[in-house]
């Protein structure tokens, strides 16, 4: 298996610098932003590298003069966002991924599945979190329609590039947990669609993320290395906490739209956290062996959003016991 950090949490550094602290930690592979919600810092030539075969070498070079494996690029956004700034070139950055992963010989992409407006007048996406009466049913019905041609474009494009499409199970889009990974695989007839099996948004949800990859199987094709630590408060909140406010600390992410990450709550529900400050070292143990009997070559990697933590200190923690879980997975035969 490959362990390493998806390198967002690096954007601070170039790129050959932020592989220098993967190797430190060590780990052996990294994950790369190429557009999306963020810009690819860590790629800034990726016209080039669909065109030049000496960019190609040279951005390759890179990573094998540092010992880091590339494993897999990340185009996390909205492709269905109904505001014309925001989803189609969003869309465009997914399919740009998807061919330049061809020409590095990457076989992962990441990214959301998105989420339309509530209808066509729309300017903003709706997510309808449970369809309790007929109407809502309606809207989710459709807001399916309308992503149905996109996905089954993406699902071609990327077995004409021998790429998997790895969907990060996201709240605020259509595909949030297993049960609609399944939908979007069966509605489009995927063949190259799957899961990147992210342990935190599942976690706040009810959900066990060891049962949910036993459950999806094949379907996982990378994953995501993140902790959630649910609080007290979320005896009395919920677990659906909106009592979020506008960011202005220093380490404010700006997205694409103008938008930026909403602070979160004081005395919160739940909080990302490093790995170990939610769920202990067993959970890890499992949750890394249950990836293995999938797939022995997958690829896990860091998703440092620790507030409390600052970016080294974050995924020195994380890293330990990542490490630590990857020593409990049996060689394969």
């Amino acid at each position: 298996m490959k362990y390493g950090v998806y390198t967002a949490i690096l954007h601070d550094r170039p790129l050959p610098e932020a592989l220098t602290v993967i190797k430190e930690l060590g780990l052996d592979a990294a994950e790369i932003n190429v557009g999306g919600f963020l810009p690819p810092i860590h790629m800034p030539t990726i016209d080039d590298l669909l065109t030049s075969d000496a960019a190609r070498d040279d951005y390759l070079g890179i990573f094998a003069e540092a010992g880091v494996e590339l494993a897999g690029l990340n185009a996390n956004g909205n492709p269905l966002h109904p505001n014309p700034e925001i989803g189609p070139p969003t869309l465009a950055d997914i399919e740009r991924a998807i061919k330049v992963a061809n020409r590095l010989g990457q076989t992962r992409v990441v990214t959301m599945s998105g989420l339309p407006g509530a209808d066509s007048a729309a300017t903003v996406p709706t997510w309808i979190v449970n369809p309790w009466e007929s109407s809502y049913l309606d809207v989710r019905d459709a807001q399916w329609e309308a992503a149905t041609p996109i996905w089954r474009n993406l699902d071609r494009l990327a077995a004409d590039n021998g790429v998997k499409i790895a969907i990060e199970m996201h709240p605020h889009n259509l595909v949030f947990n297993p049960a609609t990974l399944e939908r979007l695989v069966e509605t489009i007839g995927a063949t190259n669609v799957g899961a990147e099996m992210d342990p935190s948004h599942l976690f706040w949800q009810g959900i066990d993320p060891v049962a949910a990859v036993d459950h999806l199987g094949e379907l996982v094709v990378h994953a995501a290395a993140k902790d959630v630590r649910i609080n007290e408060a979320a005896q009395i909140h919920g677990v659906l906490d909106d009592r979020h406010t506008r960011f202005t600390g220093d380490r404010i992410t700006n997205i694409r739209g103008g938008a930026a990450i909403s602070a979160w709550p004081k005395g919160s529900a739940w909080d990302f956290v490093a790995l170990g400050k939610g769920h202990d070292q067993d959970f890890w143990n499992r949750f890394v062996a249950a990836l293995a009997r999938v797939d022995p070559n997958m690829a896990v990697h860091i998703e440092h959003e620790d507030e409390s933590l600052g970016r080294i200190e974050g995924l020195e923690t994380a890293a330990e016991v990542l490490l630590t879980a990857a020593r409990t997975v049996p060689s394969p035969a």
